[in-house]
């Protein structure tokens, strides 16, 4: 049995999860924490899981201040309805980051990942499981962008491109432009980059929504949603990205 743990503030959202979890009959639930405080005092008293789910944010702090005073071995399934942390859940080595709304075919995925970091003979210590999930690159598939009061999730397969201005990074959509808090950097680690190219400091294109590359006087890509700007392929990136193309 694989020993789990929810960390979860919300009570309906703990209880679904708890439902969830139910249909997995390997996983045996040990303990539904509440708080930073709560679960730092737990993590010291008691034996530590194999799987973590934990919300980000909780109502005495974020759980990332759990595991800074609290060192588990424990793998860490990171669920919240906020993108501003997806990239910290990421470089902490997280097996996945579901936000919610959880969707029962997104938990299968992410406990199936976790299943295959761990041996069937027993053979790999869980330092070397460890190092297995830095070498996996974990790809961000949807984003959770703010409308006024609203949040809408918007997956990166509706995304013609990223771009900054004004120090602002923005998605564009056939609909229209979305602000993200993300940038640029942060992007290019967790994109798909089967998918995803950055031609030029201000730009991050979508191969699915190319529509035509000129190459002369430069590279110019045009795509089928775009901002105004031009789209320039910068000429330390031509190589890269005729590689990219056919890859």
């Amino acid at each position: 049995m694989i020993k789990t743990v929810i960390i979860e503030d919300e009570k309906p959202a703990a209880r679904k999860l708890e439902r969830m979890l139910s249909l997995f009959p390997d996983l045996q639930l040990v303990a539904n924490l509440e708080s930073v405080e709560e679960a730092v005092s737990w993590f010291e008293d008691n034996e530590h899981p194999q799987l973590i789910f934990s919300d980000i944010v909780l109502g005495d702090g974020l759980s990332f201040d759990i595991f800074e005073k609290i060192s588990t071995k424990a793998f860490i399934i990171y669920t919240t309805a906020f993108d501003q942390y997806t990239l910290k859940a990421f470089k902490l080595n997280s097996i996945d980051y579901l936000l919610k709304p959880i969707m029962e075919e997104d938990l299968s995925g992410a406990i199936e990942k976790f299943k295959s970091f761990i041996p069937s003979d027993q053979s790999v210590n869980s330092q070397e499981i460890k190092q297995l999930i830095k070498k996996e690159k974990t790809t961000l598939s949807r984003i959770l962008v703010k409308i006024g009061y609203n949040l809408k999730i918007v997956q990166t397969s509706e995304i013609s491109c990223f771009f900054s201005e004004n120090k602002i990074v923005y998605l564009q959509t056939q609909d229209r432009v979305y602000p993200s808090e993300f940038t640029l950097d942060e992007l290019t680690d967790v994109l798909d980059d089967k998918k995803f190219f950055r031609v030029n400091r201000q730009f991050i294109i979508n191969s699915d929504y190319i529509k035509n590359i000129h190459t002369s006087p430069n590279y110019k890509v045009e795509l089928n949603f775009q901002p105004k700007e031009e789209i320039t392929v910068s000429r330390e990136r031509v190589k890269d990205f005729k590689d990219w193309l056919v890859n």
